[in-house]
C-alpha cells in the first residue's frame, strides 16, 4: 500500500513594505498578513536596528501568523522627527500603527531596545495587549548594569556602520554568539545615523518600567542568554519576579540569540504565543 503524499508546508505571504503616515510621523512598516483572523505579532527592534534585522525570526515564525515591524523615527527608512520621543509616545504611536492596519489587539515582542516599548504598550494599552515577549531586555534606567567598557561601546551606532569597529567591539557586546552569525545578522540592517541613535538613547535614560512592572497583566516570555554583556541575566530574574503572569527562559547564547539561533528560539516563542 502506497503511502499518502505529504504536502508541503505552506510559504509565508511575503512581507507589505512600505510607508505610512501614522499619528503624523512616517514610518516605514514591514506586514505579513499571515491567516485572516489571527492575532498579530508585533516585533520590536533593538537600539539602531532597522526593520531587516529581524528576518531571521520571521523566517522561523509560523507562516500563517500575521507579523508586523516597522522602523521607530529616525531609524532605518522612517524620517528624523524634530524632537525625541519617549517610551510614552513610541507606545502611544504602536497603538496608531496598529489602528491604521485595522487591528484591535496584538501580541507584542520587544528584543533589547525594544522591549522597553513593548513593556510600555502593556502598560499603557493592556486591553490591546496579547501575549508579551520581552527579549534581551530590561527596565531601562532602573536595572542591573553592564560594565562600563560595554555600556561605552552601545553608546556609538557605529557597530552598524563599520564593519571593522564591529568586529573589535563584538568581541565584548556578543560574547557568547558565533561571529560569522553575528556579521550576517547585520548584513541585513541599514547605516544609522547618529541624531536617531541618540533619540532612542534619550527615550531609553529617561524611563524606567520597575516599579510599575506588578501592573503588567499580559502572560509574558522572559527571554534571555546566560552569556548576554549587554543585558546581565540577573534582570530577566528580576523581572519574572515582579512580573505576575512571567516565565523564564535561559539559553546558552549571547545579546542576539534570538537571531543568531533562530531555529532554536523561534520555536520557544512560537509555543508560548501558542500557549
Amino acid at each position: 500500500m502506497s503511502a499518502l503524499p505529504v504536502e508541503p508546508a505552506p510559504l509565508p505571504e511575503p512581507d507589505e513594505v512600505g510607508m505610512r503616515t501614522v499619528a503624523g510621523y512616517r514610518l516605514r512598516v514591514a506586514h505579513r498578513p499571515g491567516a485572516p483572523g489571527r492575532r498579530p505579532l508585533v516585533l520590536i527592534n533593538g537600539i539602531g536596528a532597522s526593520l531587516e534585522f529581524l528576518d531571521p525570526l520571521v523566517a522561523a515564525l509560523d507562516p500563517g501568523r500575521p507579523v508586523v515591524r516597522f522602523d521607530v523615527p529616525g531609524i532605518g527608512g522612517s524620517p528624523l522627527p524634530w524632537m525625541p520621543l519617549p517610551m510614552a509616545g513610541l507606545a502611544g504611536l504602536l497603538a496608531a500603527l496598529l489602528d491604521d492596519l485595522g487591528y484591535a489587539r496584538a501580541d507584542v515582542l520587544g528584543l533589547s531596545w525594544g522591549g522597553g516599548i513593548a513593556q510600555q504598550f502593556a502598560l499603557q494599552h493592556p486591553d490591546r495587549t496579547g501575549r508579551l515577549a520581552l527579549v534581551s531586555t530590561g527596565t531601562g534606567a532602573m536595572m542591573v548594569p553592564a560594565r562600563l567598557t560595554v555600556l561605552a561601546k552601545m553608546l556609538t551606532p557605529r557597530r552598524y556602520n563599520d564593519r571593522a569597529y564591529r568586529h573589535h567591539a563584538g568581541a565584548e557586546i556578543y560574547h557568547g554568539e558565533d561571529q560569522a552569525a553575528v556579521d550576517a545578522v547585520f548584513a541585513r540592517a541599514r547605516a544609522v545615523d547618529f541624531r536617531g541613535y541618540l533619540f532612542q538613547l534619550t527615550a531609553l535614560m529617561t524611563w524606567t518600567s520597575l516599579p510599575v512592572l506588578p501592573l503588567i497583566a499580559a502572560p509574558t516570555l522572559v527571554l534571555n542568554g546566560r552569556r548576554d554583556p549587554v543585558i546581565p541575566v540577573v534582570n530577566a530574574h528580576i523581572m519574572a519576579a515582579l512580573l505576575p503572569r512571567a516565565r523564564v527562559h535561559l539559553h546558552e547564547g549571547g545579546h542576539v540569540g534570538l537571531l543568531t539561533r533562530p531555529d532554536e528560539l523561534g520555536p520557544v516563542v512560537e509555543d508560548f504565543l501558542d500557549g
